[in-house]
């Protein structure tokens, strides 16, 4: 496929506004507080019976500090003792879905988030990878996908090799901006030197895949500061990038009422970042794979999109669209089969569920057929930035233009701005229409205009 972009900024003023990420479909706006976790249960059997291979996902919570930009779900504390309780309770969920999947289910991909799942010492690591093969069964071959969100304040190279020696392949390294001023702003101080020594480590350890993340939108950055981080980055080489969009939602996160209006850079400075850093990234041979994340073409991101098995879940893009997502911990959120189920968010609830032997679910969704048919058509737009009418209508027994018809009228209205062509056969998004990819796909969101009349819960598109 063609990896080309066009940054047309009238478009993008026009189209740039608050939308979702499309993680999952439905979004978790959707979650209703009456759904039975039994109904997650049976999701969970039916996928043993067939021995559908697995992905984990264990939610780390603790900070050691608290970022101010940071969204996530997480306790901060000094305390490093909190997090053991923390794992017994890990572990007693995680024999619940293992009772209910089988023991012993093969596991394709794990990752550890949060928080900062290194704020776990080298003990408690290795006793949360021997609890996870004791119930399941991690499977550690040149198919096997483990990994680990990685604050460099927290990894040693001792560390590093430990993490190696648990089997961990891929890694994700937060960033952000290595401009000291902007670390001062947002309570992150992590020099540069730091960062480096992980990657350095990661490399003599033959650690398969390295991702980095940064943020443009902080406070006190400007173009040409945060392409001097971006430079750098790009002299580090890592395999993949993630560049996110600063959302400042201070009504939703305590800590960003810390940050303060008039040091965030303007709507258009934002703009000119990411224009320039897509044109940095692109011209140095990243591919934009699409919603701010850019590979190298040998990475394994690329090859999957090139061959049209890309797959976008809870994690981001991955390569694993066969596997259901069992996911522990505060605030997690699993899809298995045609379900969604999401843990309390809080400690207090979640303990609560566990000491009395019921997994902490606390609301989810079990999907339609018209959800999964309009799942499977924003994940396609997404991840391969087409869609065909063809196989769409052989599996899901509809005519395209019959069943979206008024979706049809929206689309042409892109046409004519160029974002996409559609014709008979299908919907190919255009160069000009790559950046938007989310504002193409909130046409077949048909919860949308529900979820837009409440309070603002989404960071605009680019």
């Amino acid at each position: 496929m063609s990896h080309s972009l066009i940054w047309d900024s009238s478009l993008i003023t026009r189209y740039n506004r608050p939308g979702p990420r499309y993680t999952s479909y439905p979004t978790a706006v959707q979650f209703d507080s009456s759904f039975e976790s039994e109904n997650y249960a049976n999701a969970a059997r039916e996928s043993g019976l067939i021995n559908k291979p697995l992905s984990l996902y264990f939610h780390i919570p603790f900070c050691d500090t608290v970022c101010f930009y940071c969204g996530c779900n997480k306790i901060v504390t000094k305390h490093r003792t909190e997090a053991e309780p923390y794992l017994e309770l890990l572990f007693k969920e995680m024999a619940m879905h293992a009772e209910l999947v089988g023991h012993k289910a093969r596991v394709e991909q794990l990752h550890l988030g949060g928080g900062t799942p290194t704020f776990l010492n080298e003990d408690q690591l290795s006793r949360l990878m021997e609890e996870a093969d004791k119930h399941f069964f991690l499977e550690f071959d040149e198919f096997s996908d483990y990994s680990i969100e990685i604050d460099p304040r927290e990894a040693s190279w001792k560390m590093m090799g430990h993490l190696s020696s648990l089997g961990f392949n891929r890694i994700s390294l937060g960033v952000q901006d290595f401009d000291e001023r902007v670390q001062k702003a947002v309570n992150r101080i992590q020099p540069e030197q730091m960062t480096m020594d992980v990657i350095d480590a990661a490399r003599t350890l033959n650690i398969r895949s390295i991702n980095i993340d940064l943020i443009y939108g902080l406070p006190l950055q400007t173009t040409d500061s945060f392409l001097k981080t971006v430079d750098r980055v790009i002299e580090m080489a890592p395999d993949r990038l993630s560049v996110f969009n600063y959302a400042h939602l201070p009504h939703r996160f305590m800590p960003q009422r810390r940050i303060k209006d008039e040091d965030l850079p303007s709507a258009e400075e934002k703009l000119r970042i990411m224009e320039l850093t897509t044109q940095r990234l692109t011209e140095a041979g990243y591919v934009y794979i699409g919603m701010d994340h850019f590979a190298l073409p040998d990475d394994d991101l690329a090859v999957a999109q090139e061959d049209g098995v890309l797959h976008r879940n809870f994690q981001g893009y991955t390569t694993h669209a066969h596997c259901d997502l069992i996911a522990m911990g505060v605030s997690s959120i699993s899809q298995v089969g045609n379900t969604f189920a999401q843990n309390y968010p809080d400690m207090a609830n979640y303990k609560k569920a566990i000491e009395k032997g019921q997994l902490p679910i606390y609301r989810g969704y079990h999907t339609s057929k018209e959800d999964r048919l309009r799942a499977h058509v924003i994940r396609r737009l997404i991840c391969d930035f087409s869609l065909n009418f063809n196989t769409l209508e052989e599996d899901y027994g509809i005519n395209f233009s019959t069943h979206f018809a008024n979706e049809t009228q929206q689309l042409l209205a892109m046409a004519e701005d160029g974002l996409l062509t559609i014709n008979a056969n299908g919907i190919e998004v255009q160069p000009r229409g790559r950046l938007l990819i989310r504002n193409i796909c909130m046409v077949f969101d048909q919860y949308l205009p529900i979820a837009m009349d409440t309070t603002p819960r989404y960071s605009k598109v680019i």
